[in-house]
């Protein structure tokens, strides 16, 4: 290890779809955050560890911190947001370079009652005409309180991804490696392969049905070099189970075979993916049975 070697923790906090799992992913430089166009796709907090020559940078993901009270599911999520601020090294703030939003400013008060560092980090700069666009939106920035550093990025394009790493590893203290080297991510395989499940239902279905939905592995082995899993994924209606089916079962099929390719590219393993869909009427306003699906961690 080198001399004056950096290391530490640095969360990502914002309103949902800022493009914080993509953020993560890029810095990482592998998927470790399911993403997809869709709001509220992250529901769990999730490390992603990025090893440099003089430092480790372990990124914390949040669900989207989002108004109201919701279900039983959205106030886990939003704990889990806030409860990713403590005992961190750093809190990387993301907004949208389309401006501030009401949303944001839920962000912006819990993130002002922490002591630590906070980066603003301003993402999909890539949607704006002109980088001179950005100039009045960093002056407000500025105006809302004291960051220590504003920077442009897009997370999509790559664009700014230097930087932004420069400035958070110069807020990190000097001390050794949180974790081993070959370590990606602090989440087990059984969760990473639940969520290449789920993240492919936010990409494939449209309205409501991707946020009732919950996945459970319910088997996770290897045998003569194929990993053989099993997943189960919990809707609240027998409409939405018909949905995700599909006529003749194509939509599952469609599902199946590109969580597939997500869990052979991750796992790097032939992968024999096996799906059903059950019925569990309520389960997203059911603390029972939000907890037995994997959320009691998040509180």
């Amino acid at each position: 290890m080198q001399a004056h070697f950096r290391s530490g923790l640095i969360t990502f906090i914002g309103r949902p779809n800022v493009g914080k799992s993509t953020l993560l992913n890029r810095l990482v430089g592998q998927k470790v955050s399911i993403t997809s166009r869709r709001p509220q796709t992250t529901r769990h907090r999730i490390m992603g560890v990025a090893n440099r020559p003089a430092a480790q940078l372990v990124y914390v993901d949040t669900p989207g911190l989002h108004l109201g009270k919701g279900k039983i599911i959205n106030r886990f999520m939003n704990r889990a947001a806030t409860g990713a601020l403590q005992g961190v090294d750093c809190i990387a703030m993301v907004i949208s370079a389309k401006g501030w939003q009401e949303a944001d400013e839920r962000v912006l008060e819990a993130v002002r009652r922490q002591e630590q560092p906070v980066v603003l980090v301003i993402n999909k700069m890539d949607l704006l005409r002109r980088r001179e666009d950005l100039l009045p939106l960093i002056e407000q920035s500025k105006a809302q309180m004291s960051f220590a550093e504003i920077v442009p990025v897009s997370a999509t394009a790559g664009t700014n991804m230097e930087q932004l790493e420069k400035v958070l590893t110069s807020l990190m203290p000097e001390q050794p490696p949180l974790f081993p080297e070959d370590q990606l991510t602090d989440r087990s395989e059984r969760f990473m392969a639940a969520e290449f499940v789920r993240e492919q239902i936010f990409r494939t279905l449209g309205q409501e049905v991707p946020y009732s939905v919950a996945v459970e592995i319910e088997r996770f082995s290897k045998e003569k070099k194929v990993l053989h899993i099993n997943a189960l994924i919990w809707v609240e209606k027998s409409g939405q189970k018909a949905i995700l089916i599909g006529k003749g079962g194509e939509r599952l099929k469609q599902i199946g075979t590109a969580a597939r390719k997500e869990m052979e590219l991750f796992f790097n393993s032939k992968v024999n993916l096996v799906l059903w869909v059950k019925v569990r009427e309520g389960w997203s306003d059911s603390e029972k049975a939000v907890r037995s699906l994997g959320y009691a961690d998040e509180d």
